[in-house]
């Protein structure tokens, strides 16, 4: 994954995609940006590209990911509006399809289950929680590894507990298996989440990562 220079972002207007911008940036990217609202966008640079648009609009999304090399999709689910998660990866596979682009990494939560895991019993409890209190959304979210799964494009979802937006930066802990720790800063998940793009070493996997 050398050849990576543009980088396509969603959900790079909130709050961890604002960390993931910057990152990506200070590595030497240039980023593209799908935005419902450019207007409330004020981070000012050469190299960033805004699109306006929405990850459930199919044509907003190809029209991001062209001329990019890698996908990141740190988007969140909206109070009150349609599930997200799956109908933006959706369109976000098409396109990678569409234009040949093998790279995909996405945030998610703890609570995604994979047949990999060996969850300890806080972390399926934080699942139960979610299944519970949120069941569309885990289901929605659910969906989206399993479309991963039958994918053929080279992805990695990082699953992660609760973050905590601040500049701080700790050891973390990377696990297949279960979440180790309890938080992580949003910078540390963006220095992650862009060493993956490049480096691939969790190739269609879901690790957790925390701090430790």
């Amino acid at each position: 994954m050398k050849n990576i220079s543009k980088v396509a972002v969603l959900g790079g207007g909130g709050r961890t995609g604002k960390y993931l911008v910057n990152q990506l940036l200070e590595n030497g990217f240039s980023v593209k940006l799908l935005l419902r609202n450019p207007d409330n966008f004020t981070f000012q640079n050469s190299k960033i590209e805004i699109i306006k648009g929405d990850a459930i609009n199919e044509e907003s999304v190809k029209l991001l990911l062209r001329d990019c090399q890698a996908v990141i999709s740190t988007i969140g689910q909206r109070p009150g509006e349609p599930m997200v998660a799956s109908e933006a990866t959706k369109n976000v596979l098409n396109a990678m399809n569409d234009y040949e682009i093998q790279r995909y990494i996405l945030l998610a939560g703890l609570n995604i289950d994979t047949p990999f895991d060996k969850k300890s019993p806080k972390t399926i409890m934080a699942t139960d929680w979610m299944k519970t209190n949120f069941s569309e959304i885990q289901k929605d979210r659910q969906l989206t590894y399993d479309l991963l799964t039958k994918s053929k494009v080279n992805w990695t979802q990082v699953r992660v507990p609760l973050i905590v937006f601040s500049d701080d930066s700790d050891k973390i802990s990377v696990n297949l298996e279960d979440c180790l720790g309890d938080r992580i800063t949003a910078l540390d998940i963006s220095k992650f989440l862009v060493k993956e793009m490049v480096e691939s070493k969790y190739s269609h996997q879901s690790p957790f990562i925390s701090a430790i």
